[in-house]
């Protein structure tokens, strides 16, 4: 009764708000902030203005707060009066809790001693207890010690009974001096040795276990020796059934390895060591591939019984089978590798690449044949796992070998390269020898003298590696041509040997050794003919790069990859760098050509000296500068059609056109303008003079056409024959930059005279 009077106390002290759960009033609805924010443990009253700033004034957020507050006030007056009794009545409550509580002590004081009391007699009932139970638990498990023993020696003596009763002589039989046991009198041994294996396992460290352990071995060394003996006889004489019983007697002790070893050696080493010699290997030039067809003829001959009965056969029948055992892989194949390491070590050898690639070859190629005589998936898998199987594939040092053929395949390109520029053999697809000594090595790399599977991304990477080196040098050798081509700034003109013949190359000597830079000193002779080589080559390698993923591709898909994409994503890059390399070069071309034109060209200039004061006839055919000019052009165009593409010959004669064509443009402006400003000189001069009469300077002896007009009437003939022989190379004058201001400008001038 009193912890009830005091709990109804607390209850009537205790605020009956519970302010966490409190729910402020509603507000207007046009309050521009939401009452809820002043409750959360996080309000900040500088981000809670800021935040209200964005969406009204300072003003009125004033005016909502007041109002809220206005709102707050009169809703607590009004919680206050609806509790006020409680208010009012809270410290009457709480009159004589001291009282109540001083009461509440004493029996629970009382209370708590018979509690203690209570759990120190459990505690000591637990204990004893457990107590009991350790020692029942020992007990039991000394009892099965004591069990396991006399398991044990029930099976030896069992054991000593059934071999006793074979055995006619004394008691020497556990000595090992007895005549071999019979393949059903070792299943029963075996089964009965299986289970004293067991019980000696389980009741290790005893003492007796260590008295009856020579007898145990004893056992053991009759029954191996017996299963030795059985099994070999069952070999010799092809005995299926002996062979079975033994088996299964390995396999009920769990000795199924000891069969598979024995086998191995007593079996398999002999023919191993009969078939692999050096000497012969070494004296035959198919020794190797004999020898391991020698090796193969092993199974079927000597295994096939062994396959017979443990179910390796295609032909074995399942209910005689004995499960467990796989001589192919734990008996033949170990075997068969530790001769190959011990008898052959130079096999391995990869000094010599050639040879080590035909013995790996032929190596790799006994292996799948004798995967291939596993009797099923399991096998070949297992086989695959054998520790052997891998020692045998690491004695292969692949890495030595890639770096010898890497060698050889990156230090021929390099030494081509250092060629610069030399001519491809007669009868190669390519021009240069670089190029074509590049694209023996990229064929070669996957050739069947060099592939190898495993070396297959190696041999990928080595790929992309000879394309980017033979970018890098079409790179340097585009830019060595930029810088030619600067030096030919200061030179202003090319040195033409043979002006009928296609010859457009830098000179070189007094003036090329004149300049300053050390780099421009060492420029090598680059002529605009073997860049055009350059390009023809670069164009075709990037043609034929598609033959050589067809190429590769054969070869991947043996390793099983098949992520084509990634490939052809790779050599599309390597043909995208290797087009990023002409457009230098062909700018190079295409100035050398626009120089040797434009140099008949500027010939125009000698035009007004033929006939100024010369009184000849009026023109009526272009100067012959005009085809001379053009010469480079068809040459060119001659040459290289066999190897270049159209497309390409044609881009070069349009750049070369413009460019000369504007300088052209330029000359025939000049000369124009010079002709004007004399013809204005000489009428000056005769007005100055007063005279009617013609002058002899102004007159010629044809009918009274003047020295500029014939200037100007020949400039238009040659204009004329220019854009004739511009469509005779299958361009249009319409795609020729400033040909078509170059005609409006002489046939303005020609116009002009004719009128005047």
């Amino acid at each position: 009764s009193s912890l009830a009077e005091v709990s109804r106390r607390l209850d009537m002290a205790v605020p009956i708000m519970d302010f966490s759960r409190m729910n402020l009033p509603k507000g207007p609805e046009t309050l521009c902030f939401d009452k809820d924010e002043f409750m959360k443990d996080n309000f900040d009253v500088d981000h809670f203005v800021s935040e209200c700033r964005k969406r009204v004034q300072l003003e009125e957020l004033r005016d909502d707060l007041e109002l809220y507050y206005r709102l707050l006030k009169t809703s607590m007056v009004e919680l206050i009066n609806k509790d006020y009794a409680d208010f009012v009545n809270l410290s009457t409550n709480l009159v004589g809790m001291d009282k109540a509580l001083s009461q509440l002590s004493v029996p629970l004081g009382q209370l708590r001693e018979e509690v203690l009391s209570v759990k120190a007699s459990v505690s000591e009932v637990i204990q004893a207890v457990d107590e009991r139970l350790s020692k029942q638990e020992d007990i039991r498990k000394k009892k099965m010690s004591v069990l396991r023993l006399v398991e044990v020696i029930r099976s030896i003596e069992k054991i000593e009974k059934i071999l006793h009763s074979q055995n006619t002589k004394e008691t020497s039989s556990l000595e090992g001096n007895s005549p071999l046991l019979t393949g059903q009198i070792l299943e029963r041994v075996a089964t009965e040795f299986n289970q004293l294996q067991f019980h000696a396992v389980q009741s290790k460290g005893m003492p007796l276990l260590d008295k009856v352990r020579p007898r145990i071995a004893g056992i053991t060394a009759m029954m191996q020796q017996s299963l030795e003996g059985l099994l070999l006889e069952g070999l010799q004489t092809s005995n299926v059934d002996i062979i079975r019983h033994c088996l299964r007697t390995y396999a009920t002790i769990d000795k199924t390895r000891d069969a598979e070893a024995l086998v191995g050696q007593v079996l398999v080493k002999p023919y191993i060591d009969e078939v692999i010699v050096e000497q012969y290997i070494q004296s035959h030039p198919n020794g190797l591939q004999v020898m391991y067809g020698r090796l193969l003829e092993f199974v079927p001959h000597h295994c096939r019984l062994l396959r017979e009965v443990t179910g390796g056969a295609i032909s074995s029948e399942k209910a005689d089978i004995v499960p467990g055992y796989d001589f192919l892989v734990n008996s033949v194949w170990p075997v068969t590798v530790y001769g190959l390491e011990e008898k052959l070590p130079s096999l391995f050898n990869p000094g010599n690449p050639d040879v080590f690639h035909e013995k790996y070859t032929v190596s790799m190629d006994f292996v799948r044949k004798f995967e291939r005589q596993c009797g099923s998936q399991a096998s070949v898998r297992r086989l695959r796992a054998h520790p052997a199987y891998h020692e045998f594939n690491n004695k292969w040092n692949l890495p030595v070998y890639f770096q010898i053929r890497f060698k050889e395949i990156a230090g021929s390109l390099e030494e081509a390269l250092s060629e610069t520029l030399g001519e491809a053999p007669a009868g190669s697809s390519f021009s240069l020898q670089a190029t074509h000594t590049l694209w023996n090595c990229l064929v070669r790399c996957w050739s069947d003298q060099i592939f190898i599977p495993l070396l297959s991304h190696r041999l990928w990477k080595l790929t992309l590696q000879l394309i980017a080196r033979y970018s890098v040098f079409i790179n340097e050798v585009s830019h060595k041509a930029a810088s030619t081509d600067s030096a030919k700034d200061i030179k202003k003109s090319l040195q033409i040997s043979n002006r009928d013949s296609y010859s457009m190359c830098l000179s070189t000597g007094e003036e090329q050794g004149s300049f300053s830079s050390v780099e421009t000193q060492h420029l090598p002779f680059i002529s605009t003919n073997q860049l055009a080589h350059i390009v023809a080559d670069v164009d075709k390698l990037q043609d034929q790069l598609g033959q050589l993923f067809q190429i590769i591709k054969p070869k991947l898909e043996i390793t099983g990859f098949k992520n084509w994409s990634s490939l052809s994503g790779a050599l599309e890059d390597s043909q995208a760098s290797l087009a990023d390399c002409t457009p230098v070069i062909n700018n190079r071309i295409i100035q050398d050509l626009s120089d040797s034109c434009f140099s008949y060209l500027k010939s125009s200039l000698d035009v007004p000296r033929l006939y100024r004061r010369t009184n000849k006839e009026v023109p009526t055919k272009a100067l012959p500068y005009v085809d001379n000019a053009l010469k480079p052009l068809y040459q060119l165009q001659n040459d290289y059609k066999d190897i270049l593409k159209q497309s390409i010959i044609q881009e070069w004669l349009k750049g070369a056109l413009s460019e000369s064509t504007q300088k052209y443009y330029e000359t025939v402006s000049d000369v124009l303008s010079s002709v004007k400003k004399m013809e204005e000189s000489l009428k000056r001069l005769k007005q100055a003079r007063e005279r009617k009469t013609v002058t002899s300077s102004s007159t010629g002896a044809n009918g009274g056409n003047s020295d500029d007009h014939k200037i100007r009437l020949q400039l238009a003939l040659d204009v004329d024959y220019l854009g004739d022989q511009i469509q005779k190379l299958g361009l249009k004058t319409s795609d020729i930059e400033s040909f078509s201001a170059l005609r409006e400008l002489v046939l303005a001038a020609r116009d002009q005279a004719a009128a005047e």
